[in-house]
């Protein structure tokens, strides 16, 4: 009887979600082409902007990766908030350059970006190719995460295999029908059931099991020490986690630096209708970040209660805890807010391959450069299909299929970014320190040493990058590129037509001239 509530609550609110989605096209005819399918027509403004980039920050890791990596390591885990706060604080400066930068050249995409940047239009596919190889693993993540919840929250009725199933034929359905602007729909969703849910559950699980937060506390620095401080539990010694300040500092700063160049980051920056809208958005989006306390808090409080798990069984960390003491109809909807986390993020990465394949790869071959939203959606059931069978095949724990998206995504860093910003980076120069870099962190992730000495293998791999990157550059011709710079570089739209900013500095000297 339990499993047939949790799962009907569930099942309740996954169709009023993909409603929700459905619901968003209305009045947009056929949904529109590529534009208004994979950027939501440039014309979200910044309520639908905050909830969708917070969705993309709050996945099912939040929920399920972060409570795993509490109960087994501890304190490793705050990398997540140190790198998502100091990310939004670079989007500041990097969200509206690329939102200008799009615009003005009508891009849509990071691989777009690349093409336009080097005026080589086959760069953006082989850009496109090795995001999408290292975007799987986001999207296995994610359906992952949703397997586990379906299968936790139905009391083992429903399998792992059969959840991994529904996750990934529900999010390609909702994906492929309503676009950016359906995730931003459904975000609005998933964020007050997450801010319910989490909000509940910091009150009630040490007021349930502990008598409240004193003897919890107590009773963590006493018996559990370890997990407070880095490297971690398990963290000493030569076989030692290697979580510990250099890894923590090295991750937390190639992360901040590579979420803002992130396929699915861009695409909700490229969705705004104006930069001013990113800009209060990078201000804001910190304080959600206060909710990822509370996985990691219910991850060391699972280390009392249900003891004893091992391995990618650590993720179910949080959800032991909440079937423990719960009735049904309340674990199903704990168990909607954690699967819209993976919904709404994965509908996005799903999105973003895509339109990378559609706009970059298939558009090259001309019977389809006519038919990019038809190609891309295609592609999105592709990948979706492709990241489903990684996750029979190839199953990990949470957190490590995130460390290892972002470690390769990080590679683009000089042709995505740094490339939009100084002229003299060549063509030669990016598109060899991109091979060096992605080679690096492969043979470093896939040997095992990662960390190396206790630094992040992606941020060895981005160095060696930028030192073939920048000696290429120098020691090579320089590019003939005729264009002049204001159609090769990005810069911040402040100022610009159509910008919230430029309107009020025009009131505010209109008014000084008066006085």
């Amino acid at each position: 009887m339990n499993a047939v509530v949790a799962t009907s609550v569930f099942a309740v609110f996954m169709v009023a979600a993909v409603a929700l989605g459905l619901l968003a096209l209305r009045g947009r005819g056929k949904g529109g082409g590529l534009a208004e399918w994979s950027v939501g027509g440039r014309s979200l403004g910044p309520v639908f902007i905050w909830v969708l980039m917070a969705g993309e920050g709050y996945t099912s890791f939040s929920y399920l990766g972060a409570a795993g990596w509490g109960y087994n390591y501890g304190a490793p885990v705050l990398y997540v908030v140190a790198y998502m706060s100091c990310g939004y604080a670079i989007g500041y400066v990097v969200g509206p350059m690329l939102w200008g930068y799009a615009r003005r050249h009508g891009l849509v995409g990071i691989t777009d970006m690349v093409a336009h940047r080097f005026g080589r239009p086959w760069l953006g596919a082989v850009v496109a190719v090795l995001a999408t190889v290292f975007l799987l693993p986001y999207i296995q993540l994610q359906i992952t995460g949703m397997g586990v919840v379906l299968s936790v929250i139905s009391y083992g009725a429903v399998s792992l295999n059969w959840a991994y199933f529904v996750a990934f034929a529900v999010t390609t359905g909702f994906v492929v029908v309503s676009g950016l602007r359906g995730s931003a729909w459904v975000s609005v969703l998933k964020d007050i059931l997450v801010i319910a849910t989490l909000g509940f559950l910091a009150i009630y699980v040490p007021l349930h099991y502990f008598d409240g937060y004193g003897p919890f506390l107590d009773r963590l620095v006493t018996e559990k020490s370890d997990w407070l401080t880095l490297p971690g539990h398990g963290g000493g010694g030569s076989a030692g986690s290697g979580l510990g300040e250099l890894w923590f500092i090295s991750t937390t700063f190639l992360n901040s630096l590579t979420v803002v160049i992130f396929p699915t980051t861009v695409a909700g920056y490229l969705g705004a209708r104006n930069a001013d809208a990113l800009r209060r958005n990078a201000m804001y989006l910190p304080a959600y970040n206060v909710l990822l306390f509370v996985p990691m808090l219910l991850g060391l409080a699972a280390l009392f209660v249900v003891p004893g798990l091992a391995g990618a069984e650590s993720n179910l960390a949080l959800f032991k805890l909440v079937v423990d003491s719960l009735p049904a109809w309340a674990v199903g909807v704990i168990g909607v807010a954690a699967g819209l986390s993976s919904i709404v993020p994965m509908a996005v990465f799903m999105l973003v391959i895509g339109t990378m394949w559609g706009r970059s790869v298939l558009s090259l071959v001309p019977r389809l450069a006519e038919r990019q939203k038809s190609a891309a959606q295609v592609v999105v059931v592709v990948a979706g299909g492709l990241a489903l069978l990684l996750t029979y095949t190839a199953p990990n724990t949470l957190v490590r299929l995130s460390l290892i998206s972002y470690e390769g995504m990080a590679q683009l860093l000089p042709m995505v970014l740094l490339a939009l910003v100084w002229r003299r980076l060549t063509f030669r120069g990016a598109f060899s320190g991109l091979i060096v870099g992605v080679a690096v962190v492969c043979v470093l992730v896939f040997s095992g040493n990662d960390p190396l000495g206790g630094v992040n293998a992606g941020l060895v791999a981005l160095a060696a990058n930028l030192a073939v990157a920048l000696a290429v550059t120098f020691a090579g011709p320089r590019d003939a590129d005729p264009r002049p710079d204001a159609e090769v570089l990005a810069h911040d739209p402040v100022g610009e037509e159509g910008d919230p900013l430029a309107v009020t500095r025009a009131a505010r000297a209109a008014s000084d001239h008066r006085v």
